[in-house]
């Protein structure tokens, strides 16, 4: 009798662990909704961002989702195709929230972030029960945290003008050069780009003259050979640009077939078929700035960098950002400090966070809600040697470490003025 009832003990304690177990289990996935140009001239950039998103909820996941008040919850991320235009951005937005997602995604088109931060404000002040939070990842036109600044919006880039900061920290070392050509995307961000870049040159190097200043269609120019021609022509030693994708590709690849021989201060040069495009004419011309590159010293930032290459192995699939692992993980700090997933409560402590992955640190300034971290500018080199270990995409060319920057160095007031909502 005795064993009989432990054994029925024992029968009731393992149905009730898997009762739990299966409770657990049960216990809905916090929505992420990425909205993106995963189609079109930029579905590269897209399918790069993806891949990010992918590995870092992964890796949320497989230590057990986020810890809340009801227990560990799963993160689950769905995608939508915006096409890279506003009015797709728009409706994918109205899906996402529709499908139950709490969080929004999407960086690759400032103007795009612009009009999702406006669409989200009005739909969280119709409809307190259903909010979203806007984490942005890359969209960095300055106005976005600074006069049109919003709360239910968290950058996790550098702005632009944070990045050009960084840049023109190296450009005015060099006492050759004498001329500049400034060439980008025209609309909010390039338009950034190029008004800060003729700020700083002002303050910083007022003797370089401004050879061009040129501003071209987004996403629409394929043939980049005259733009080329005109930047060879002017006489400039050097190019500043803030294209991305294919816009920066295609331009670096026609300004290698004219034989332009200056080089090229990028936001984004340093992956998705650019290095490729210039082979040996980028080596010791092409600079890149970013918050981390795969050839930044020390040993936390290379197994950061080797554990991403054994999940996408393809050289293809090279396209590492740091920011959005930092990004995740200050979402799962803010989601389990807060002990529940609902947008106020984790906008309130994710103005606080403050994350480290891979020897890189970051911290959410609460005031404009711009992520604050450290910044690198690099250059192009062949692969080997201490200094470049890894290359980019297979190339054999990658981008070796020419000056690292501490957040506060790269730290710009705000003229932000946050609204906060009442409750």
């Amino acid at each position: 009798m005795i064993h009989l009832l432990r054994s029925v003990t024992r029968s009731f304690a393992c149905l009730f662990l898997c009762l739990c177990m299966t409770a657990q289990a049960q216990k809905p996935p916090i929505q992420l909704a990425m909205i993106e140009g995963m189609s079109g001239p930029f579905a590269n950039t897209g399918e790069a961002v993806l891949r990010n998103l992918v590995w870092a909820i992964e890796r949320v996941n497989a230590r057990g989702g986020v810890s809340t008040a009801e227990g560990r919850r799963l993160l689950v991320l769905n995608r939508y195709d915006s096409k890279g235009q506003n009015e797709e951005a728009l409706t994918s937005l109205r899906a996402a929230i529709d499908a139950g997602a709490q969080y929004v995604l999407q960086g690759n088109s400032s103007a795009n972030a612009a009009v999702l931060m406006d669409a989200i404000q009005k739909h969280n002040d119709r409809d307190v029960q259903k909010r979203v939070l806007f984490l942005n990842y890359s969209a960095v036109d300055p106005a976005l945290t600074q006069d049109k600044c919003n709360f239910w919006h968290f950058r996790f880039d550098a702005h632009a003008d944070m990045r050009m900061t960084a840049l023109m920290q190296v450009l005015k070392q060099d006492a050759k050069l004498k001329s500049v050509y400034l060439i980008g995307q025209d609309y909010s961000f390039g338009q950034a780009v190029l008004r800060e870049a003729k700020q700083q040159l002002s303050t910083l190097r007022p003797d370089i003259q401004v050879a061009g200043d040129e501003l071209h269609p987004m996403g629409r120019v394929k043939d980049f050979l005259p733009y080329a021609s005109k930047i060879k022509a002017s006489g400039a030693q050097a190019v500043i640009t803030g294209n991305w994708g294919n816009d920066l590709t295609l331009l670096v690849k026609a300004a290698k077939e004219v034989g332009f021989d200056g080089k090229f201060y990028t936001f984004y040069g340093n992956a998705l078929g650019a290095p490729a495009a210039m082979g040996d004419a980028g080596v010791g011309k092409v600079l890149a700035v970013a918050e981390w590159m795969p050839n930044v010293p020390g040993t936390e930032s290379i197994k950061f960098y080797q554990a991403f290459k054994q999940r996408f192995e393809k050289p293809a699939e090279d396209y590492v950002h740091l920011r959005m692992q930092l990004m995740m993980e200050a979402l799962v700090q803010a989601i389990e400090k807060a002990g529940t997933s609902e947008p106020l409560a984790v906008a309130l402590q994710l103005e606080k966070a403050d994350v480290s992955l891979g020897g890189q640190r970051g911290k959410m300034r609460a005031q404009d809600h711009q992520f604050q971290q450290p910044l690198v500018v690099s250059m192009m080199a062949k692969q080997g040697g201490g200094d470049v270990p890894f290359d980019v995409e297979g190339s054999g060319y990658g981008f070796k470490t020419v000056k690292q920057f501490k957040a506060t160095e790269v730290e710009l007031p705000s003229s932000c003025k946050m609204v906060r909502p009442a409750s």
